[in-house]
């Protein structure tokens, strides 16, 4: 079995179940000047005419993307049910979606301006393979545009969530928990860097975005209950979880019902020299 092998049949496996669990969670998410994570990622890549969505999921990415008309779309995911979601959305028809690995990505050398990755690079382990193979299919002076998930915002709900949720898993067996995914240098300015500039990328630009996901608290919970850590537990652990995050918000709730809860994404990129 391949270091990659756990992580990538857990998230095979989650992604069968919640094919647009990622869309669901932060789609409706807001910057301060409005935008969702989805569309400030968008933004990142205005002018580009070829791009690749990485871990493209149920295609709201490559959707956002398609409104600028003339583009040559393509997306990879693990999941098949995922792609089978994005194929269903009228604006990605014309676009090549293949089941597929970031490790061994099928797509020809020098194919893309840009690639895109919303809240997917993070997860991915073997990440220098990855960023090679990123570099490998971007046209030379291709950009490389993610979104990476940061903290919480804090005193908010997000944090409440995090807290118990780390009791809930804490408390569950060994076999309940979520194999190791990602590496932590995806995270970091300094530690993307690292893993970018031996295949050819330039200094990464990094700046950091709240993420407004408040509301209902019934809605909030369906935002964050999408998190990864909660698919192997049992039904009554997450019944409970969900009972005590109710419990542990209610001094923030407003009297219209609505609890605040925000989240940091980070905006990353660099170019290929």
């Amino acid at each position: 079995m391949t270091k990659s092998a756990a992580p990538e049949d857990f998230l095979r496996a989650f992604h069968a179940e919640r094919p647009a669990v990622t869309a669901e969670a932060f789609g409706s998410g807001r910057a301060p000047d409005g935008r969702s994570s989805y569309q400030l990622l968008c933004d990142e890549v205005a002018g580009s005419r070829r791009v690749l969505d990485l871990g493209c999921g149920d295609g709201l990415l490559l959707e956002l993307l398609a409104r600028d008309e003339g583009r040559r779309l393509a997306g990879v995911d693990l999941s098949p049910e995922s792609l089978a979601a994005a194929r269903r959305r009228p604006a990605t028809a014309g676009a090549r979606l293949a089941v597929g690995r970031a490790q061994e990505l099928p797509f020809a050398d020098g194919g893309f301006d840009a690639c895109v990755s919303h809240l997917a690079l993070m997860l991915m382990n073997e990440i220098d393979q990855v960023a090679a193979e990123i570099a490998r299919v971007l046209a030379p002076g291709g950009l490389l545009a993610c979104a990476v998930g940061g903290g919480p915002v804090g005193g908010e709900a997000f944090e409440r969530f995090g807290r118990l949720l780390r009791r809930a898993v804490d408390e569950a067996p060994a076999s309940s928990r979520v194999p190791s995914l990602g590496d932590r240098r995806t995270r970091s300015r300094a530690g993307l860097e690292e893993v970018l500039r031996p295949v050819g990328f330039g200094p990464v630009r990094w700046r950091s975005v709240p993420i407004d996901l408040g509301g209902p608290v019934a809605r909030v919970w369906d935002s964050l209950s999408g998190f990864y850590e909660l698919g192997p537990l049992d039904a009554a652990a997450v019944a409970r979880l969900r009972e005590d995050f109710f419990a542990d918000v209610a001094d923030l709730t407003t009297p219209e019902g609505t609890v605040p809860c925000g989240f940091t994404v980070h905006l990353a990129s660099a170019r290929l020299r």
